[in-house]
């Protein structure tokens, strides 16, 4: 509950105050403490403001301040109180002491919400990975964590609700990132931020922190990848560089949890202590009493303050401001005063933070400004200070305040950072000269891409027989065993036939999961990127598009929701519309079944020919879309290339059975229902008058659908139990190889041969099938993430409706032409 919420003649006791720094500062010296009691005294005629009674004093708070402050109310701790087992609970009206409303509430202050920020590549998801025991994406590039992930944990005492935000470069109005990120920490007002930075990358990752520190908010940094600086031979005295950035800092590796506990207990240390330390950074006796009994139950291995981690709360927590430089500091503070005449803001935003964005121009909070009472007289101050500065500086502030805080951070640096001068990237250099060649990168890329196939088809080929087997088996034994009747069939038919004829491709599944995550752990999927980016601005594309593009061909949803890390429109938009094209893993079991049935010399090159045809139609599309449909300039190629790393078996094989996972939950959900709708569908109207099951079929109520949408699809030599196969598939890709699975499962020779091998066409028309599969609607999960990223229904309709015409019309082509020339 928050302190604005309590009533007249209400009493609660404070459990923490939020806000940014100067806000807590402010409200801490008014005597706002935690475990402290305060009461509602009286609310003003227009319910603003209100005073309170807190140490004995009464003072009036807005509102809107109050409710920066939770409490533990008198209601609240009753219902806490409130067990099964105190035979009906307490009474709704007995008192509740103030010693047990303090114990509760200093209970409820043990939830601590932790936000992870920093750079692309810095280990963030690693880290909140190993704190969480989450198993969120981990990937060796930019934009892996396109949302917000929450995990939760508990630590010496505390609860820790952790949210994984994405990495971004700074906070800026630039990227969806970076509005996400500052969003976040402003409406969220998270108790502490974790910003982790790479050690190996120390100047450009430090530029977000001292936009943190602008921002005022509670923050630890996190040196992650410290193994890496110290086996370069380079020194940091970390101590020191905390102490000038008035921020602690801690080693750690995520890969292997070395300095993650040492981590949080530094922020429990802060998160009690920090906002309550007087002028000589000493703390209250009353708080360190708390931490010290705090510090015996939990941490019993070293007493409190004899450990260096213990001294970050009175040595290194204090805010600092970043100095600009003379004329800087006099423009932020000339913008600074106009802002600060504005009570309603301040509890809210940092002003000397808002004061740095509107010198440098960022629109998004220039509208927030703009809305207050004296929002065009601050502008005009950040006008008139921005012409100075253009005049004595001879630069836009924009670019001033940039070099200033690199300034900054390199000076820092200069002071404990001692750089050995050896090259530090030697394996990284090789291998970029051999595979980012001008000549020889592209082969290399796709022999990757055709070993990536090969593997695919021909060791999966080993299990997936197993399987096949076995459900073979299950199914006879079935059929021997139950008498004859709708349910039997039901099994056979529908379950057996249904799901476990795309169950067999879950060794093919993870194989190709394996090798994405190998290409994009290892750093070399940035590389593809840097690689294509001649060819994607062929295309009218950015070189980052390629990144989603690739992961397509895992699943189109993340690669569409990956998409948001394109800065330009026009490139995020055209990326979004042709990720359909890249055939995801849903439709590698129907190209199995057809390519192993049909083309069982060549399956790898006429599989690798499928991802190709879908390659050079998004190429084609990406053309057309920019130049007629989408309008919009380009934008620079500016993407970080990370080191190689060795990936963790651990990692690969993790997030391998986890989307093994999702394939068989996929199995007992949306496959085994639409299985058993698409059996009944094809086995009434019953009736025994039907002389064979293909007769049965075409007149039951799938037969009579599959007729009549059948003059559609007949000019692509498809009957109409292909033609249904195709229309299931709207929900599901996988659901066309059930559907199929299900619709040939009656016939005679079930039990001996392999789908592919009773489905009765030409190899021509199962390749026109194939293309048909990669291309047309794409499955429903993909029309949501495409109408999320877009915010349009228009563009999702478009999406839909523009891959079922060209699907038509290519496969067409293919079966017209194609029977022409064979």
């Amino acid at each position: 509950m928050r302190l604005s919420e309590l009533k007249t003649g209400e009493k609660g006791v404070i459990v923490k105050v939020l806000g940014h720094g100067g806000f807590r500062k402010r409200i801490v010296e008014m005597g706002f403490i935690k475990g402290k009691t305060v009461e509602v005294l009286l609310n003003a005629p227009l319910k603003d403001p209100i005073k309170y009674q807190v140490m004995g004093y009464e003072i009036s708070l807005r509102r809107q301040e109050a409710a920066m402050i939770e409490v533990m109310s008198e209601q609240e701790a009753k219902q806490a109180e409130l067990q099964p087992d105190f035979h009906g609970g307490l009474p709704e009206d007995l008192p509740v002491s103030d010693e047990e409303l303090k114990r509760l509430a200093l209970g409820k202050r043990r939830t601590i919400n932790v936000a992870l920020v920093g750079n692309p590549n810095c280990g963030k998801t690693s880290l909140f990975n190993i704190a969480s025991g989450s198993h969120e994406r981990v990937g060796n590039y930019s934009g892996v964590t396109v949302d917000a992930k929450e995990g939760y944990f508990d630590f010496q005492g505390y609860h820790f609700r952790i949210v994984d935000l994405p990495g971004t470069y700074s906070l800026s109005a630039y990227s969806p990132e970076e509005l996400y990120v500052r969003k976040h920490i402003i409406e969220e007002t998270p108790d502490f931020i974790i910003n982790v930075v790479d050690s190996s990358n120390l100047e450009r990752n430090l530029y977000l922190t001292t936009q943190l520190i602008d921002m005022n908010v509670r923050m630890v940094i996190a040196l992650n990848m410290y193994d890496e600086l110290e086996a370069s031979g380079n020194k940091l005295d970390y101590l020191t560089l905390g102490k000038l950035m008035g921020v602690p800092m801690v080693p750690t590796v995520c890969r292997t949890g070395k300095g993650i506990e040492r981590l949080f207990h530094v922020i429990i240390n802060i998160y009690e202590g920090g906002d309550f330390l007087d002028k000589n950074g000493q703390i209250s006796p009353e708080i360190r009493k708390d931490m010290q009994d705090w510090h015996k139950a939990y941490v019993p291995d070293h007493d409190f303050g004899t450990d260096e981690e213990d001294k970050h709360p009175h040595h290194v927590c204090r805010h600092i401001h970043i100095n600009h430089g003379p004329e800087l500091e006099r423009s932020i503070e000339e913008v600074k005063q106009a802002i600060c005449r504005n009570e309603d803001i301040r509890y809210k935003y940092s002003t000397r933070f808002l004061a740095i964005k509107l010198l440098e121009n960022d629109k998004d909070l220039e509208q927030v400004v703009s809305t207050l009472p004296n929002g065009a007289d601050i502008l005009a101050v950040r006008d008139h200070e921005e012409e100075r500065l253009r005049q004595v500086l001879n630069e836009e502030s924009e670019q001033a305040i940039t070099d200033a805080k690199y300034g900054f951070v390199a000076g820092a640096l200069r002071e404990t950072f001692v750089d050995n001068h050896q090259e530090k990237s030697r394996t990284t250099h090789f291998i970029d000269a051999i595979v980012t060649h001008r000549i020889w990168g592209y082969p290399i890329f796709f022999l990757f891409m055709y070993l990536m196939f090969e593997v695919t088809f021909s060791v999966g080929q080993y299990p997936m027989d197993w399987i096949e087997s076995g459900v073979a088996w299950l199914g006879e034994y079935i059929n021997i065993h139950m008498p004859e009747g709708p349910l039997k069939a039901m099994l056979v038919d529908g379950v057996i036939g249904g799901v476990g004829s795309v169950i067999v491709f879950l060794p093919n599944i993870l194989i190709l999961y394996f090798f994405i995550s190998l290409m994009e752990d290892s750093g070399y999927m940035a590389r593809a990127a840097f690689i294509m980016d001649k060819i994607m601005h062929k295309m009218g594309l950015h070189g980052k598009s390629f990144i989603p593009l690739i992961m397509g061909f895992g699943c189109n949803v993340p690669a569409i929701m990956a998409s948001r890390t394109i800065e330009n429109r026009k490139s995020r938009l055209v990326t979004m519309f042709i990720n359909p094209l890249m055939s995801c893993s849903a439709r590698l079991p129907i190209y199995l079944v057809l390519t192993a049935a049909f083309f069982p010399h060549h399956a790898s090159l006429v599989l690798l020919s499928i991802y190709a045809i879908g390659i050079v139609l998004a190429i084609v599309m990406a053309r057309l879309f920019c130049r007629f449909l989408v309008k919009g300039d380009d934008t620079p190629f500016v993407m970080e290339l990370p080191p190689y790393r060795l990936p963790t078996s651990k990692a690969i094989l993790r997030h391998t059975w986890e989307k093994g996972e999702q394939y068989l939950r996929k199995m007992g959900g949306i496959i085994l229902v639409a299985s058993i709708v698409i059996w009944a569908l094809g086995y009434y109207p019953h009736s025994d008058h039907y002389e064979t099951v293909t007769e049965q079929q075409e007149n039951s109520y799938i037969g009579r659908i599959g007729k009549v949408i059948e003059p559609v699809m007949e000019p692509l030599g498809f009957d109409w139990k292909l033609s249904v196969g195709i229309l299931s598939g709207v929900g599901a890709k996988e659901l066309v190889v059930s559907t199929l699975g299900v619709l040939y499962a009656d016939d005679a020779d079930a039990d001996s041969v392999s789908l592919g091998e009773r489905i009765p066409i030409t190899p021509l028309v199962a390749f026109g099938y194939m293309v048909f599969v990669l291309i047309y609607f794409p499955c429903i999960a993909t029309l949501a993430a495409i109408k999320g990223e877009t915010g349009s229904w228009k563009w999702t309709c478009f999406v839909a409706g523009y891959t079922t015409v060209l699907a038509w019309v290519v496969s067409f082509l293919i079966y017209q032409v194609g029977g022409l020339l064979l």
